[in-house]
């Protein structure tokens, strides 16, 4: 990460923008006390990792993540982990909401770029990307950029194929037959929708990634202050563009990413969601994972700390320990117990004859002897007294004030266990 600045091939200047103020409230209690982007993922990783490592792989190293809700572990993570050369002129910051405009926090995504306009006036850039920090897929963005130049729009949305049968879940793009890279309209939750001309069963939906000219983007977010508009990039600027033929579509199937193979190219989650963010951890578990982190030609980067490495044990009685399609984290230490089609982060400890099946750990959780933990996602630090059981009856997790939700049991950060 400390090579020069990458330009696209007509030389122009690229600043990304990380949209990363997302509240989460879909993903509580694992944002009761932090931001959406510093949820831990996939045992060692935090969800904006995979939206700065697809930045930096693309070659872009001037990089601004705007921060607002419970930013204290986002920011103190951006700024330990993500440190570039500074000779190079080469930097990720956190840039929290400066009230340049007025006493009063972002409105909105497309707000939050109007009070941080400073940084494209300081940084003067031709191009800027602006993506969004909560979803997990590999991408390289110069190539995107090199489409939104060619194609000579003003704005261009990333949009992935989904079934027709989905569409009300998504904004979808409406492409122009005549010319398919142009929008035609942008679609927030269609219920009749219009299959593509290629594929009548599939959609265009947006991946709130964006390309902007950057006097364009300046022009539109100062219109859009004005506005009584929800001051959203998704729900207002670019149904801006679309007004004015001015916005293209690049689809996400065109990009060739370094290392993909055929199971995991083209590969998007949405973790907004409880059962999203498990479901993309059973990805990553699978036998053939359907998201592969061992692409060594395009890395998540992150830091974990100084940790051990994991390690299996025998348990008392030499009681054996059993792993099945699971991620063990450093640090993490099973004595004794059982692991199945679950993601174990760092330094969490499994005592003798505990059974983990299908749960997501995350770091510093320690399940006691003869626990067993099912289809459920502990958050933090929690502690699993001996022989107790969760997620394996959801009416009596809940009774017992646990989150239940999408089928799974959900546990806070340091919650104690009666």
């Amino acid at each position: 990460m400390t090579t020069a600045p990458v330009r696209s091939r007509s030389r122009k200047k690229v600043l990304a923008i990380v949209l990363a103020g997302g509240e989460g409230k879909r993903l509580m209690p694992l944002t009761a006390d932090r931001a959406k982007p510093a949820v831990p993922f996939g045992g060692i990783y935090r969800l904006i990792d995979f939206a700065l490592s697809n930045v930096v792989n693309s070659g872009y190293l001037q990089v601004v993540v705007l921060t607002q809700y419970k930013s204290h572990s986002l920011d103190r993570h951006v700024t330990t982990t993500w440190r570039m050369s500074t000779l190079l002129g080469n930097y990720v910051t956190p840039v929290p909401a400066q009230q340049r405009v007025g006493k009063r926090w972002y409105l909105g995504s497309a707000d939050a770029i109007y009070q941080s306009l400073n940084l494209l006036n300081d940084e003067k850039p031709d191009i800027v990307v602006v993506v969004g920090a909560d979803h997990v897929y590999r991408m390289d963005f110069s190539q995107m950029v090199d489409a939104h130049i060619e194609s000579g729009a003003a704005a261009t949305v990333a949009a992935i194929r989904q079934p027709i049968g989905i569409a009300d879940q998504f904004g979808v793009i409406d492409v122009d037959p005549s010319s398919p890279s142009r929008i035609r309209a942008f679609l927030e939750k269609p219920t009749d929708p219009v299959g593509l001309p290629d594929a009548p069963h599939e959609v265009l939906a947006s991946m709130g990634n964006y390309v902007f000219d950057a006097d364009a983007l300046r022009e539109a977010v100062v219109r859009d202050a004005d506005d009584d508009s929800k001051h959203d990039m998704g729900g207002d600027i670019i149904p801006a563009f679309v007004e004015q033929n001015a916005a293209g579509v690049y689809d996400f199937k065109d990009n060739d990413v370094p290392g993909a193979n055929d199971r995991d190219r083209g590969y998007w989650r949405d973790v907004g969601t409880m059962g999203s963010y498990y479901a993309a951890h059973m990805d990553l578990v699978a036998h053939l994972p359907v998201f592969n982190l061992y692409n060594h030609e395009w890395p998540i980067y992150t830091d974990y700390g100084p940790l051990p490495p994991a390690k299996l044990t025998e348990g008392p009685g030499m009681a054996p320990t059993t792993t099945f399609n699971s991620i063990l984290s450093p640090g993490v230490l099973v004595t004794g117990g059982s692991v199945r089609d679950s993601v174990l982060s760092p330094s969490v400890r499994v005592d003798s004859e505990a059974k983990i099946d299908g749960a997501v750990l995350l770091n510093g959780v320690h399940v006691g002897e003869g626990a067993v933990i099912k289809n459920a996602i502990l958050d933090k630090n929690v502690v699993v007294p001996p022989g107790a059981q969760i997620g394996v009856d959801p009416e009596a997790d809940r009774a017992r004030g646990f989150t239940v939700e999408d089928g799974l049991t959900v546990l806070a950060k340091d919650q104690v266990i009666e």
